[in-house]
């Protein structure tokens, strides 16, 4: 009995393996993309990635001096024109010494005033003495003493208009560093993204900026070609881009420029370098904003047309036909 159990345990092993071979080498089915691919609409044509921006670039903004944030005047989603304060930071310290240097040039003032006329009466007692000089009524020494007073009298009214620009030159200077302290739009753009709140630190270079803004009213978009395909690039080529997910909605794109730089390829979050040894051209187009939504920072599928030899290329096409 117990050979037979034996026996019967070891056919089942046996099976059981071979089972689990043909298991294991059963091809795994493919599944299906997450998202449709995009289709070129060109016979022959050069794909890429793009990432959406703001036309001109986005503009990442941070506080020029460390300090707490006391107010932030804008919110996500919101225009402002070039100019336009964005957020402050604590500024009581400057608030303080702009008044005290506006205190100070009132006394500067009052200084100026007092030389001024301390110098016109040594001037009117110089020339009275000079006059009674001719006729012999005072003495040499009257005369020099008074013109000695009309000069020191000069020199301290001089002194006191210098004293008055300088704290002039100290009150542009504390208002300058109060200045600094709010922050303004350097052009007509959309709020992108807000990364301060009032009563937080910020300070200069912070990971990300304080704030994102953009020219939204067109779409730029930056596109990565890989650096074999370089001398393949065209300014006259037409170029379409998909959203990623939706290959029923082509962009129509308009030549911008070429960056002339290859550079080393970045990941998809587009902050660190692939560990490969791949390079890219960028290529940078603009477009309208289509009628269904399309954000910045969204990547896109792009397809450039290409001309092969046999085919009409446009002037100055540098295009060559695809191994």
């Amino acid at each position: 009995m117990i050979r037979i159990l034996t026996l019967l345990a070891a056919v089942l092993g046996i099976a059981g393996f071979f089972l689990l071979s043909r298991e294991m080498h059963r091809p795994v089915p493919v599944p299906p993309p997450v998202a449709e691919p995009g289709l070129s609409p060109f016979p022959r044509s050069i794909g890429g990635t793009g990432l959406v921006e703001a036309l001109g670039e986005n503009v990442v903004i941070g506080p020029v001096e460390s300090g707490s944030v006391e107010k932030v005047f804008v919110k996500t989603g919101d225009r402002v024109r070039k100019g336009d304060p964005l957020f402050q930071t604590e500024s009581s310290s400057q608030s303080a010494m702009v008044e005290s240097r506006k205190k100070e040039i009132g006394v500067f003032e009052a200084s100026v005033a007092v030389a001024l006329q301390t110098r016109n009466e040594k001037k009117d007692l110089a020339d009275r003495m000079a006059r009674l000089r001719v006729n012999n009524v005072n003495s040499e020494e009257d005369s020099v003493q008074a013109d000695f007073e009309y000069g020191t009298a000069q020199a301290q009214y001089t002194r006191a208009q210098a004293d008055l620009e300088l704290g002039k030159a100290k009150l542009a200077e504390a208002q300058a560093a109060l200045d600094r302290t709010t922050v303004r739009a350097p052009k007509d753009a959309d709020v992108l993204q807000v990364n301060i709140h009032e009563g937080e630190f910020s300070q200069p270079f912070l990971d990300g900026g304080a704030m994102v803004i953009g020219d939204t009213t067109r779409l730029q978009v930056r596109v990565d070609i890989d650096e074999t395909n370089a001398s393949r690039v065209s300014p006259q080529a037409k170029a379409v881009a998909f959203a990623k997910g939706d290959t029923r909605k082509p962009i129509p794109l308009a030549f911008s420029r070429i960056e002339p730089l290859v550079i080393p390829k970045k990941s998809l979050t587009g902050e660190k370098p692939d560990r490969v040894d791949t390079r890219v051209l960028q290529i940078l187009y603009t477009c309208d904003r289509p009628a269904w939504p399309l954000y910045v920072g969204q990547q896109v599928d792009i397809f450039i047309e290409a001309f092969g030899k046999e085919d009409p290329s446009p002037a100055g096409s540098t295009f060559s036909e695809a191994e």
